[in-house]
Order: structure tokens, then sequence, then C-alpha cells
């Protein structure tokens, strides 16, 4: 399992992302409790897990390691 601590200007996202038998999961803390997002790539789970934050989702992606969410 990997851990990211997500940041934007003003807060921060904790993400938790394994891959199953070639799937992703991620799951995002949020002030209403942990979201799920699934895909075929790392990318594409997180983005789901991180639907809450609408408008800060690109911010958000922008400080996760590039090794992690590369594709």
């Amino acid at each position: 399992m990997t851990e990211l601590r997500l940041t934007c200007s003003t807060f921060y996202v904790d993400v938790r992302l394994l891959e199953i038998d070639g799937r992703w999961i991620a799951s995002a803390d949020t002030a209403d409790g942990p979201t799920l997002g699934l895909g075929e790539r790392a990318i594409d789970a997180v983005r789901g897990a991180l639907e809450p934050f609408e408008g800060m989702v690109d911010e958000l992606l922008a400080t996760a390691p590039d090794a992690v969410l590369g594709g």
C-alpha cells in the first residue's frame, strides 16, 4: 500500500493506494469519511477518490509523485 499526502493552497488530503490483480483502488479522507476510487490506472483511482474535492482535484494531483501516478 502506498500512502500519499496531497496538498493544495488551503488543505491536504491523505490518500491510500493499492494495486490488486492489475486494478487500482484508492481511498481519500474527507470530512464525511473516506471515499473510494477504482481504475485500471492509479491516476484514475485517485481521481475518483478525490471527487468530493471538486474544483481542487487538479491542484491536489499536481503534488502527487510522478512515479506513483504516471500511468
